[in-house]
């Protein structure tokens, strides 16, 4: 069993041994491997046959069926990895609340989990980075680090950012009036929560497309699979490399500010570094890195995901546009019907119990709140979109890692879908159910698209 004591030392001797391994197996060998795992992905219907079969893009649209197999089975471990899947609310909430369940370096200690044994990975993938993001750290070094970013993102300097999303907004459904077509992933879901983000910590916008293309990248490293091709398919060599493009970005870009500061987060938190050892370098560039990709990746899922349930639900959207008060029901309904982000990792730091399960010190639990989110224990008619619930969503986590800007993602998607509804007459979905990203983890629709009979002028 692999204990908390898991080190790099050991992730590079694995390393090594993968190599070995991996250079004597015939490829005819791995391909016959691949094949019994799809074998598994496609006729298992157990609760771990449940949760490969997430990785079949053909279910995206749909995981939920999935989620409602596996939260049957309880506490569920996969077969052959120190792994425990947590689906039910109660299991999830009390192991996002609780501190013996970390977040340090969780999401590589998941990937050496999930790693098959002969299989070679780069080692960056599966070691624990000099520079992790305060996402995968525990005190003090996540609460020094959050503290320094936090004020950024309270709800009076969130609030003072609404004027600047509305209009952004609305010139969005402007161009909508005057070409006739609309995205609301291409043309407000991802513009919109970029831009706020960017503008935040101080990017030219000029370089928007190459941050886009960077964080689309490192956005897959949340999905839950093995850092193999077979886990990753093409993706994997972009995902290697874009981790240090984004850091080489950052690093230019905060020697920029050194010479000529701006009244933005980056400036910040450089003087912060300078006046001590408040923040180091490295820390600096993973927290911007972090800042980047968690500000508006999930944001984009969210703004998607709601106007996605709206135009399916004629008759909400027509209570949104006669009482725009309710958009944040409508918001709070979206995070836990459709999670942006469906599941989290953590690392048991000593033996814990869910239900009949045993969870060793050193194992790692997933914890899928979107299946937390659909628990009828908790939820009455947890699969009918409902917007006057009692909603006790788990999609923000809890605890000491309670989602930093859920107020900004809040307020960003709540403006988007009120204007949405205000404006655009008639919406209709061009396809039902659109296309959908390959992400497993931030899920939501690649695109789109919409069709309308006009635009109310603004």
């Amino acid at each position: 069993m692999r204990g908390f004591g898991w080190t790099q030392n050991v992730v590079a001797q694995r390393h090594c041994a993968f190599v070995g391994c991996r250079a004597r197996a015939p490829a005819r060998r791995r391909r016959a491997a691949g094949d019994r795992e799809a074998a598994v992905t496609v006729t298992d219907s157990s609760g771990a046959g449940s949760y490969f079969q997430l990785f079949d893009h053909s279910v995206r649209a749909d995981p939920y069926p999935l989620y409602e197999r596996m939260r049957a089975a309880g506490a569920l471990r996969l077969p052959g990895a120190p792994i425990v899947l947590l689906t039910r609310h109660a299991d999830c909430t009390a192991a996002l609340r609780d501190p013996r369940a970390s977040s340090q370096n969780s999401m590589p200690r998941l990937r050496f989990a999930l790693t098959p044994e002969g299989v070679e990975v780069p080692t960056n993938l599966v070691a624990p980075r000099h520079n992790p993001s305060f996402l995968f750290l525990d005190a003090p070094d996540h609460t020094r680090l959050r503290r320094l970013v936090q004020k950024a993102f309270t709800p009076r300097v969130v609030a003072e950012l609404a004027p600047r999303i509305t209009r952004f907004v609305d010139e969005a459904f402007d161009r909508a009036a005057e070409t006739g077509r609309f995205d609301a992933v291409e043309d407000l879901g991802y513009p919109l929560p970029i831009t706020v983000i960017c503008e935040l910590l101080g990017v030219p916008l000029e370089d928007e497309p190459l941050l886009r293309r960077l964080s689309a990248a490192l956005a897959r490293l949340l999905d839950p699979a093995a850092p193999t091709e077979a886990g990753f398919g093409v993706d994997l060599a972009d995902m290697i490399t874009a981790r240090e493009e984004l850091d080489d970005y950052f690093d230019r870009l905060a020697a920029q500010r050194r010479h000529d500061p701006g009244p933005d987060l980056l400036t910040q938190l450089i003087a912060a570094e300078d006046a001590g050892d408040t923040l180091s370098h490295s820390e600096l560039i993973a927290t911007c890195g972090l800042l980047l990709i968690a500000g508006h990746e999930t944001t984009v899922n969210l703004i998607s995901n709601t106007i996605l349930a709206l135009s399916r639900r004629g008759d909400v959207l027509a209570e949104l546009r006669e009482n725009p008060g309710l958009a944040t029901q409508v918001i709070e309904e979206t995070l836990r019907y459709d999670p942006p982000v469906q599941m989290m990792p953590r690392v048991a730091l000593e033996t814990m119990q869910f239900g009949e399960t045993k969870v060793d010190a050193g194992e790692v639990l997933m914890v899928i709140i979107a299946a937390a989110n659909r628990d009828p224990e908790t939820f009455a008619e947890p699969g009918r979109f409902d917007i006057a619930r009692d909603n006790r969503h788990v999609s923000f986590g809890l605890g000491a890692h309670f989602c930093l800007g859920a107020p900004l993602a809040r307020l960003e998607a709540r403006i988007a879908v009120t204007r949405f509804a205000q404006r655009m007459r008639e919406p209709r979905l061009v396809a039902d159910p659109p296309v959908y990203r390959m992400h497993v983890n931030l899920r939501g629709p690649a695109a789109l698209p919409i069709e309308f009979d006009g635009v109310q002028a603004s």
